[in-house]
């Protein structure tokens, strides 16, 4: 649940800046944090939610850059915070106990 919560407070403090080169670096902060998020959503399998992190990393990617004007942008980030709230709360991961670490092969 941190990596959401930490991805949903870079994307709405990061809306003031969307026009600025400052915004690349939350970019790069969104999309490594999607990854993350994304782990964990295939980890608890949560196909959906693995989809919808997926999506954010291809839209926030620095390096390939998706050109959608300011006013959407800014749409875009209200609406990936609450995605990532929403899947941070929703999705669990299963935790591994030693029996089950001990009986791998």
């Amino acid at each position: 649940m941190a990596p959401s919560l930490i991805a949903a407070i870079v994307l709405l403090a990061c809306v003031a800046i969307i026009d600025s080169s400052g915004f690349v670096f939350a970019r790069w902060g969104v999309t490594v944090l999607s990854l993350i998020v994304l782990v964990f959503a295939v980890r608890g399998r949560a196909w959906w939610a693995a989809v919808l992190m997926a999506a954010i990393a291809v839209c926030w990617n620095p390096l390939a850059v998706v050109p959608i004007p300011g006013e959407v942008w800014a749409a875009l980030q209200i609406v990936a915070a609450a995605l990532f709230i929403v899947v941070g709360i929703v999705v669990k991961v299963p935790r591994e106990t030693e029996t089950t670490r001990a009986s791998r092969p």
